[in-house]
């Protein structure tokens, strides 16, 4: 046990030392130069979860037989890749999973020391529970009341848009003197001012953003994000979980919630990306999500043309159809 704990404490000084220690090449103005493509596609494939399961503990780190499961299933998908519509498998996942560190992780929370989210509130825990989406099995639609911000092809939850995903996780940075732009692979960009420090802004779905560089990491802090939950039947009071995954789907948004965000390149190919989530009207402790972000300036990032998809009516209108069927099939009985 001592052994692992060291082996453990070790790989968390690696990690630390690696974000200080790499130096990032400087725009033509002197910030660090973060401009490229990112994708976490990587941390979604190998399926390193968001919280931890409860039977790991405080361990932040993989055991060598877990982390041989985690291998061995990364194997099996590239061996299972087939090139076609409806790809499946992947490519080079098992050499990621092989030799980098973050591969090793247990989960994507770092903070509580769980790797887990903390309790929600009274209030937050009720709205959760009482929510209705899309994510929801079985869930009746009966109209846009019935749907969040995400269904309607309005925005998704600031965290959730930019943690991984199964699909959609590129991020492009841009930047120019007083400015980075993050254009998201999901619903568009995020317009970053930098050293302009706190200014009178409007509440909006992404919230109101302002940078400035500690080092040469990015710091990114958020307010006056627009506030909503999934039990409301007013639709402009309906919002989109800021919690990627299907078991989150109904976590509410305070009118206090706020991110911190930092962004440290490791290596010219890596970038470690942190957030720390504090809602005190939902959740009864902040939390901290790490991830690392990968380049890849071959990744093309598409318009995410959701409205050319958006199956609401037909989500109304078969649930009706279903409601009415269900209602016969009582009758004859």
């Amino acid at each position: 046990m001592l052994l692992l704990a060291a082996a453990l404490t070790l790989g968390e000084a690696s990690a630390h030392a690696k974000r200080a220690a790499y130096v990032p090449r400087l725009t033509q103005w002197g910030d660090p130069d973060f401009r490229a493509t990112w994708t976490t596609d990587r941390i979604a494939e190998a399926g390193i979860p968001l919280e931890r399961p409860v039977a790991q503990g405080d361990r932040a780190w993989l055991t060598n037989e877990e982390f041989a499961k985690r291998l061995d299933a990364a194997k099996k998908s590239d061996a299972g890749y087939q090139e076609d519509v409806d790809a499946n498998g992947t490519v080079s996942l098992a050499q990621w999973v092989q030799s980098a560190t973050f591969a090793h992780r247990t989960s994507l929370i770092v903070s509580p020391a769980n790797g887990r989210l903390p309790p929600m509130t009274v209030q937050g825990e009720a709205l959760f529970k009482a929510g209705r989406n899309s994510w929801l099995d079985k869930q009746p639609i009966d109209w846009v009341a019935d749907l969040d911000s995400y269904d309607r092809c309005v925005a998704r939850g600031v965290d959730s848009a930019i943690l991984p995903w199964p699909n959609n996780n590129g991020v492009r940075i841009f930047q120019s003197p007083g400015f980075v732009a993050l254009q998201l692979e999901v619903f568009g960009a995020r317009i970053v001012p930098i050293g302009r420090g706190d200014r009178p802004m409007p509440r909006s779905w992404r919230g109101a953003s302002s940078g400035h560089w500690e080092g040469n990491t990015l710091v990114i802090e958020t307010n006056q994000i627009v506030a909503g939950d999934s039990v409301s039947g007013d639709h402009l009071k309906r919002s989109s979980s800021p919690i990627t995954g299907r078991g989150h789907g109904t976590v509410p948004i305070g009118p206090r919630a706020h991110t911190t965000e930092r962004l440290t390149m490791t290596g010219p190919g890596s970038l470690t990306y942190q957030v720390t989530y504090s809602d005190p009207d939902v959740f009864t402790a902040p939390w901290t999500a790490e991830v690392e972000w990968l380049r890849d300036d071959t990744y093309r990032i598409y318009e995410y043309a959701c409205h050319e998809g958006n199956g609401v009516r037909e989500w109304i209108t078969a649930s009706r159809a279903q409601r009415r069927n269900d209602a016969r099939s009582q009758v004859r009985r």
